[in-house]
């Protein structure tokens, strides 16, 4: 018998999620919860490592974080959707891995390096946003994931895990933590509407799932598209095209995006006119979202109770795993094994 995945994967309460997110990430948590043990976190800590200051957007987003989960399908029964700040062994994790890593290390991961720029810290790197790889480490080795699903940015911090993983086996002799594979999507990224490679919340160029038709059809109208497709006759570029790209990611209907693509190149279709068909497909792809998320909403204490739930299953698995850690460093003073016969 094939033994059945272990997943953790998350998001950080920033704002609501986006269409982006679908296509990264929640779209394969729907289809994975069917055949694996799918952990997801609400990453709450990691968002404090530049929220700090605004801890009330966190906090206010934690619930528009699970309704679009609830939305999009996720399964509370069949995933475990839990709070990070409120499973304390993976603070503790942090600690012990904290000793394994060279601030080196930490400085030279490209996705920290890459993520410090885009946030504008310049010299002002707050202490706990260079260390949330490690974090990220306890998230993922807390609950013995071995597969990881994140995007081709995100491949060095899974790599850094596994470093951290191999190092504290090594160092006492054991082989408690499992290390774990990352899982990259076949569509690793949706480009903004403003043409940019990244989607983002903070960058304003994203449709989110809870968006109303009125805001998805003004952001699909202001939406990038080829720049030298300055008349309807004129050819147009199908690559590098947010509008194509866009239905690649959500249409049905494939004959007829083969259609639009071939005239758009040869000239002739106007971009109006293929807007006006991604936002048919998007709103009829939104419908339903849209639907569950309102039946969701109307009984947020409910919600709520599914979140406790889920983080009550995620603590059991947690600190299974740091009583198994703790053992390993020697440092479990009062359990009846550690003690002087």
């Amino acid at each position: 018998m094939t033994k059945r995945h272990t997943i953790l994967t998350g998001d950080r309460p920033t704002g609501p999620l986006h269409l982006g997110h679908f296509v990264g990430s929640l779209r394969a948590r729907v289809e994975l919860q069917e055949s694996c043990d799918q952990y997801v976190m609400i990453a709450d800590l990691q968002a404090l490592t530049d929220h700090a200051k605004n801890p009330e957007k966190v906090r206010e987003s934690v619930l528009q974080v699970v309704l679009d989960y609830l939305a999009v399908g996720i399964d509370p029964v069949k995933t475990t959707i839990f709070i990070q700040s409120l499973i304390p062994a993976l603070s503790e994790l942090t600690i012990y891995y904290l000793n394994l890593v060279t601030w080196n290390r930490l400085k030279h991961n490209p996705t920290v390096k890459q993520e410090i720029v885009q946030k504008g810290f310049g010299e002002s790197v707050p202490a706990g946003f260079m260390t949330y790889p490690i974090s990220q480490a306890a998230d993922i080795t807390a609950f013995k994931a071995d597969l990881v699903p994140v995007g081709e940015d995100q491949k060095p911090m899974i790599e850094q895990t596994n470093e951290i993983v191999r190092a504290f086996n090594r160092t006492y002799n054991t082989d408690v933590l499992v290390e774990a594979k990352a899982q990259i999507p076949k569509i690793a990224r949706l480009p903004g509407t403003d043409g940019q490679s990244k989607m983002g919340k903070s960058l304003n160029n994203a449709i989110s799932l809870s968006d109303t038709p009125d805001q998805v059809s003004k952001k699909v109208k202001k939406m990038y598209t080829d720049p030298n497709h300055l008349q309807i006759e004129d050819p147009g570029k199908v690559e590098g095209n947010p509008v194509f790209s866009y239905l690649d990611a959500f249409g049905t209907d494939r004959d007829k995006i083969h259609e639009l693509k071939a005239h758009y190149k040869r000239g002739g279709l106007g971009d109006g006119t293929v807007k006006k068909y991604l936002l048919e497909v998007l709103l009829e792809f939104l419908e339903p979202i849209h639907k569950r998320r309102a039946q969701f909403g109307e009984d947020t204490d409910a919600v709520m109770d599914i979140l406790r739930k889920g983080t009550d299953r995620a603590n059991k698995t947690a600190s299974q795993t740091l009583r198994e850690v703790r053992a390993a460093i020697g440092i479990n003073y009062f359990e009846p094994a550690s003690l002087p016969s």
